[in-house]
C-alpha cells in the first residue's frame, strides 16, 4: 500500500505522542542502519575501477543521509529530540531490517553479487495489497531467538530492539513486523494524521517543536533531493513520503516525486547491467550499458570485529581510531539535529576523515585470515 497524505487511518497503531516519538526514533535507527553496509561496499571497490558501481552506491548513501535529516526534522517538529548517540543506535552487524516477508541478514561485506542482492531486498518496493498484507508474522524460532516461537520476555525484547538486533517490529505486537520500510513510514504518517486530528479538535496541534531545531536547505545539499523544513502536517507528510518514495519509487514507478531514480532501481541497474532512462518500465532499463567488474574489489572480511584483529596490532589501532572518528561524526550530526544545524557542514568534512580511515583498513590483509582484508567494525 502506498503512503497517503491526509486520509484518516483505519486503525492507527500510533495513538500517543510518546509512541510517535518512539516510531520516529526507530526511523532514525533504520535510516542509519543502511549506511555502514553501503559504505563498506563502496570503499571496497578498488581505485580506478567500477566507476558506475561507485557512483550508484555513493548517490544512495548520500540520499540516506538526507532521509536521516528528514526524519530528524519531523521528530523535532512534533517536540521530540533526536538522539544518534544513544547506546544501541548503531546496530551490531549482521542485523535485520523490515524488508519483505522473508528473513535475511544485513552484513558488513565487500561489494559483490551477494551484497547487491541484500541492497535490493532492503530497498524493495512494498507489495501489500490489503491492510493485512502490511504485516508479516515474526518467527522468533527461525531467528534462533526463541525455542518455541513465542516472543522473548519483555526485558529481552527491549534489549534486542535497543541493540538494533531487530528492526521493524510493530510496537506492542511482538508477533508481527512491517512487511517493508514503506509500510513502516505509512504507519508513521497515519499516526501523525490521527494525533493531529485529535489535537485540532481540542484546539491545539502536535507541531509544537522549536523551529530553530530544523535543518534547512542552506545547511544540507545532497544533489539528490531537497531537505524539507517541517512546520506542520503537510510538510511532515511530504518529508516522510519523500523518504519512502526515494527508496522504493512513487506509486509503482521508478522515480520519486522529485524526479530522482528510486534506490531500488538504482541498484537494479547494477544487476541488469544497464542504466534506466525516462519512459522505462520497472525491471526493463533501456539506457546505456553499465559495466561492473565484480573481481575489482578488496576482499573485506564480512562482519569483522575488533576481536578478529588481535594478531594485527597496527590494524587494530586503526580500527579503534575509525570507530572514534565515526562516533565523532555521529555526535556532530546529532548536535546539528539538536539546535546547531551549522554543524552539519562540519560533519560533511568529518565524513572525508571517515572515508580515509575506511580506505586504510580495507586495503590491508589480515594475519591468520588467508585471502581476507580488514575493514571497519562500526563497534561504537
Amino acid at each position: 500500500m502506498s503512503v497517503s497524505e491526509s486520509e484518516p487511518a483505519p486503525d492507527p497503531k500510533i495513538k500517543t505522542i510518546e509512541e510517535l516519538y518512539d516510531y520516529l526514533y526507530k526511523g532514525l535507527q533504520l535510516e542509519h542502519a543502511t549506511l555502514p553496509p553501503y559504505l563498506t561496499a563502496l570503499y571496497s571497490l578498488r581505485p580506478e575501477t567500477n566507476s558506475d558501481a561507485r557512483h550508484v552506491i555513493r548517490v544512495v548513501a548520500v540520499e540516506e543521509m538526507l532521509h536521516l535529516t528528514l526524519v530528524a526534522n519531523v521528530l523535532n517538529a512534533v517536540g521530540g529530540k533526536p538522539d544518534l548517540t544513544k547506546p544501541g543506535f548503531v546496530p551490531n552487524y549482521p542485523t535485520r531490517l523490515p524488508c519483505g516477508p522473508d528473513y535475511f541478514d544485513v552484513h558488513l561485506r565487500p561489494f559483490s553479487r551477494e551484497a547487491l542482492d541484500t541492497f535490493l531486498k532492503i530497498e524493495k518496493p512494498p507489495e501489500a495489497a490489503t491492510e493485512e498484507d502490511r504485516f508479516v508474522p515474526m518467527d522468533w524460532a527461525a531467528l534462533g531467538l526463541s525455542s518455541n516461537g513465542a516472543p522473548p520476555p519483555p526485558e529481552k525484547l527491549a534489549e534486542l530492539e535497543e541493540s538494533g538486533t531487530i528492526f521493524g517490529l510493530v510496537p506492542g505486537e511482538p508477533t508481527k513486523r512491517f512487511s517493508s520500510i514503506g509500510e513502516f513510514y505509512e504507519e508513521i504518517i497515519r499516526g501523525i494524521n490521527h494525533l493531529e486530528d485529535q489535537a485540532r479538535q481540542a484546539g491545539t496541534t502536535i507541531f509544537t517543536g522549536d523551529p530553530a531545531r530544523q535543518v534547512t536547505p542552506e545547511y544540507f545539499y545532497s544533489g539528490g533531493g531537497d531537505v524539507i523544513e517541517v512546520t506542520g502536517r503537510d510538510t511532515a507528510v511530504a518529508a516522510l513520503t519523500l523518504v519512502a518514495e526515494q527508496g522504493e519509487g512513487l506509486h509503482g514507478g521508478i522515480y520519486d516525486s522529485q524526479d530522482e531514480l528510486a534506490h531500488y532501481y538504482r541498484f537494479q541497474q547494477l544487476e541488469k547491467g544497464r542504466y534506466y532512462q525516462k519512459g522505462d518500465k520497472p525491471g526493463e532499463p533501456s539506457g546505456p550499458v553499465l559495466h561492473v567488474d565484480w573481481g575489482a574489489v578488496y576482499p573485506v572480511k564480512p562482519d569483522i570485529k575488533l576481536a578478529d584483529l588481535a594478531r594485527d596490532p597496527e590494524i587494530l589501532a586503526a580500527a579503534k581510531e575509525f570507530n572514534q572518528f565515526y562516533a565523532t561524526f555521529l555526535t556532530n550530526v546529532n548536535l546539528a539535529y539538536n539546535g546547531q544545524p551549522d554543524l552539519l557542514l562540519k560533519a560533511v568534512w568529518e565524513m572525508f576523515r571517515v572515508r580515509d580511515s575506511m580506505n586504510r583498513l580495507i586495503r590491508n590483509p589480515l594475519t591468520g585470515h588467508p585471502g581476507a582484508n580488514a575493514g571497519p567494525t562500526f563497534e561504537l
